[in-house]
C-alpha cells in the first residue's frame, strides 16, 4: 500500500481515513474496539474524530481503546472544535477561549497529551481569523497539537487563513475537510484547485454520499428506519434528493457493469481524484470496514472516470452536502 503525504508535510498517511462519527451512535464501543484493531491491521493510521460526536463519548472511546491497544504513538489522531460543547455563551464557536478550553477537554477525553490534527470544524463569520489562528499556534508551540486544519472552509477563507499565517508566523492550516463525492463535486472549482496550488491537503467526507451511492435510499421520500436520514433528520434527510437517488440507481448499475461493488467504487472515485490525500469512510461495523479496505489497493480506471463524469459531471452537484454551511448556495429539487 502506497502511503500519502498530509498537505505539504512529510507526514505519511494511509490512502483511506478511518472516520468515527458513528462510535456511540450507534457502534457500541466493543465493535468501534475491533474496527479500530482490524484498520490498524490494514494499515490504516489516521482516524478522524470531533468533540461534538456523541457529545464526546466518540472521543472517550477512542481514548480507551487506544489505551488499552497501547498503539497510541502508531496513530495518527484527529478531532475538531467549533460547535457547542456546552449551554454557556462561550461554549462554542472559533474563539480562543473556546479553542482552547475545548482542546483541553478532548486531550482529556483522548486520553492523550497531543492531538495529531486539529481542525476548526466551520468557518466563523464573527471571529476574525487571526484570533483563531493564533489560539490554535499556542496549542502547537506548547505542544498539545501537532498540525491544524480547517473542515467545509470557502476557498477564500482557506487562502485569507494561510495569508495570515504568513505574516503573523502563525501556524498554517495543512488540511481541508470538505463534503465531496459524485453527487455534489462543487469544490472542483476552486477549493480543490486552491489547495493543490497551496499544498494543502484535502480529506473528504461522506465519499458514499450518506450511502445514496450504495443503494442504501430508493425512494428519497422514504427512508430506511436505521439509516442516518432517519435516525437524525435535519440536514442529514436534506441530502438525500429524488435526483440524487435516481443518479444512485445508475451509478450502481454502472458498478455491478465492472464487477465492483457501489459502495467501493464511490470511496475509490473519491481517492482517485485529483489533489485528494484521503477519503474519510464512516463503518458502522467490522464488516463494512472490511468490504471497503481493499480500495486503498484499487486504482479508478479511465473508463469508469469517463462514465461517472457523463453522469454527474465536474463541478456540478445533484444534492447539497454543504447544507452545514451558509456560504454554498444551491436549490436541489
Amino acid at each position: 500500500m502506497e502511503y500519502r503525504y498530509l498537505g505539504r508535510t512529510g507526514v505519511k498517511i494511509s490512502p483511506l481515513c478511518m472516520g468515527t462519527a458513528n462510535f456511540a451512535d450507534p457502534t457500541t464501543e466493543e465493535e468501534a474496539t475491533r474496527m479500530i484493531d482490524t484498520a490498524m491491521d490494514a494499515g490504516i493510521n489516521m482516524f478522524d474524530s470531533g468533540n461534538n460526536y456523541a457529545d464526546g463519548e466518540c472521543e472517550r472511546i477512542i481514548g480507551r481503546v487506544f489505551k488499552k491497544n497501547k498503539l497510541r504513538h502508531q496513530a495518527i489522531i484527529t478531532t475538531k472544535v467549533h460547535y457547542p460543547m456546552g449551554t454557556g455563551p462561550n461554549d462554542h464557536g472559533n474563539t480562543r477561549l473556546h479553542i482552547i478550553n475545548a482542546c483541553n477537554d478532548s486531550l482529556q477525553r483522548l486520553q492523550t497529551d497531543y492531538i495529531d490534527l486539529y481542525q476548526v470544524h466551520r468557518p466563523s463569520s464573527i471571529v476574525p481569523v487571526d484570533e483563531t489562528l493564533g489560539a490554535l499556534t499556542s496549542l502547537v508551540q506548547q505542544g498539545k497539537v501537532r498540525y491544524i486544519g480547517c473542515s467545509v472552509h470557502p476557498a477564500w477563507q482557506i487562502m485569507e487563513a494561510l495569508m495570515v499565517s504568513e505574516s503573523k508566523m502563525y501556524a498554517r492550516y495543512v488540511t481541508e475537510q470538505p463534503p465531496y463525492n459524485l453527487l455534489d463535486r462543487r469544490i472542483e472549482n476552486e477549493v480543490v484547485p486552491m489547495c493543490q496550488k497551496y499544498g494543502v491537503g484535502i480529506i473528504p467526507w461522506s465519499p458514499m454520499a450518506m450511502g445514496v451511492l450504495a443503494g442504501r435510499y430508493e425512494d428519497a421520500d422514504r427512508f430506511p428506519d436505521d439509516s442516518r436520514a432517519a435516525l437524525r433528520g435535519g440536514i442529514y434527510s436534506e441530502r438525500v434528493t429524488r435526483k440524487g437517488v435516481a443518479v444512485g440507481r445508475k451509478f450502481i448499475d454502472l458498478a455491478n457493469e465492472h464487477g465492483i461493488s457501489p459502495a467501493q467504487l464511490a470511496v475509490l472515485w473519491v481517492k482517485d481524484q485529483p489533489g485528494i490525500t484521503s477519503p474519510v469512510i464512516g463503518p458502522r461495523s467490522v464488516e463494512q470496514l472490511e468490504h471497503l479496505i481493499p480500495v486503498m489497493e484499487m486504482e479508478l480506471s479511465s473508463t469508469l472516470q469517463e462514465k461517472c463524469d457523463e453522469i454527474v459531471p465536474p463541478g456540478t452537484a445533484v444534492a447539497n452536502f454543504h447544507n452545514s454551511v451558509s456560504w454554498m448556495k444551491m436549490s436541489i429539487s
